[in-house]
């Protein structure tokens, strides 16, 4: 007997290591399904986010949870779950690749003459002078994003009722389309498309079928995990949203594997290591709805919450966490720079990434509201890899999925728990 104990104990040893790692296959089994056709993107129109909640309360349970929470909240959203079709001189465009809407546009249906502004001799008066034209009647304006973004003040005019008489506006982004939600809580008086430059190139009309509907109210609810540590008096929260851009239409639908499913996914397996790890600590885990429309979830549980904010030892919001750029990327309240030094040393010490890059806090996910009342918070997110170009387009797919920073990531935020 005695001569095996060193095999023994070297056995036992892998297997608490194996106990205490993070799981990698139950995370892209997470990863998958909430990427999947059956959640329709998480959005809100045809409940894919309710059904993503769901799947997480039952994730949660499994995981070995000790409390689960479904907080609800209401929002008001615009949606485009209906027709979604385009021609561009008699090209049908495809939805979600070619074109796509801004997030706050009405529907619109007909063919309209294409205007294509001048942006290398732009000339205001002489724009609205060309759209008082017959020929430009009712017509789309077309020019790039981000020259209309420059003169917001003159194309805000071409936005509104009674200003011109231009039907809507045509905004060129680069392959691949982006969509958007954070504005769609309003709807303006005329139609805005996205649209690739190459698709709407010296086109001179279009014909137009997209249908919206505004949701007053719709329900929406934030998940809450909690794992209870040897303590009670402080807590760590991790939160991730897990609701993402829903449809573009009745045929497409946004997968979002790494936004945010990466970061959702991670927080599964997170609850599951300290179920099985009892922490020193409580330990909630936040998956809020309602981010991609604008931080509506992560605003309503700091002006509701079930747990103290002055009780927050420290937050880790882990969003677009699944890439493979070796420089992490982070933003940290000002509460919470007594603790970034203790990251920048534990990664010098392991090595998870070769740097972290820390940012200016912004209003860019959901740390920000808890940021902005003094919560300890650090945001980490996993940008400019090969995943970070699909982001909010229908490519971000789990065929086109990254997990390369997930390990370290888990990594990271478990040794800080450990030393802080």
């Amino acid at each position: 007997m005695k001569r095996h104990t060193p095999i023994l104990i070297v056995l036992l040893a892998l297997c608490a290591v194996q106990v205490q790692a993070q799981d990698m296959a139950h995370y892209k089994r997470v990863v998958k399904e909430l990427s999947s056709a059956k959640y329709q993107g998480r959005g809100y129109a045809r409940g894919g986010a309710n059904k993503a909640g769901y799947y997480l309360e039952k994730e949660y349970r499994k995981a070995g949870a000790d409390e689960l929470t479904l907080q609800p909240f209401t929002i008001d959203i615009n949606t485009f779950n209906g027709k979604m079709e385009m021609w561009a001189d008699g090209r049908k465009l495809k939805a979600g690749v070619d074109f796509s809407m801004r997030e706050y546009s009405p529907g619109v249906r007909g063919e309209f003459p294409v205007y294509h502004v001048d942006t290398l001799n732009f000339d205001a008066d002489r724009m609205f002078a060309d759209l008082a034209r017959p020929e430009y009647a009712n017509a789309l304006v077309c020019c790039d994003f981000w020259f209309a973004y420059k003169h917001g003040k003159v194309f805000s005019r071409l936005q509104k009722a009674g200003e011109c008489t231009n039907a809507g506006l045509i905004q060129t982004w680069t392959s691949p389309i982006k969509f958007y939600k954070a504005y769609g809580h309003r709807v303006v008086d005329k139609p805005i498309i996205w649209v690739t430059p190459e698709a709407i190139e010296g086109v001179k009309s279009v014909r137009v079928n997209v249908e919206n509907e505004f949701l007053k109210d719709y329900g929406l609810f934030n998940v809450i995990a909690k794992v209870e540590g040897k303590s009670h008096d402080s807590c760590y929260v991790f939160t991730a949203h897990y609701d993402h851009l829903g449809n573009l239409g009745r045929k497409v639908y946004y997968p979002g594997a790494n936004d945010n499913a990466s970061g959702t996914a991670a927080l599964v397996t997170l609850a599951a290591y300290y179920a099985k790890n009892r922490p020193r600590y409580d330990m909630y885990f936040l998956s809020v709805s309602g981010e991609d429309a604008n931080l509506r979830g992560s605003e309503f549980f700091v002006k509701n919450p079930t747990v103290p904010l002055e009780s927050i030892k420290y937050l880790f919001n882990l969003d677009m966490i699944g890439d493979n750029n070796p420089v992490q990327y982070c933003e940290v309240s000002d509460r919470g720079m007594r603790g970034y030094a203790l990251f920048e040393q534990i990664n010098a010490e392991k090595q998870y990434f070769k740097a972290l890059n820390r940012g200016p806090l912004a209003a860019n996910s959901d740390h920000y509201p808890f940021a902005e009342r003094g919560v300890p918070c650090i945001f980490l997110e996993n940008e400019d890899g090969d995943a970070f170009p699909f982001y909010h387009t229908v490519y971000d797919t789990w065929k086109n999925a990254v997990f390369d920073s997930y390990e370290p990531v888990f990594k990271l935020v478990t040794d800080f728990i450990e030393r802080y």
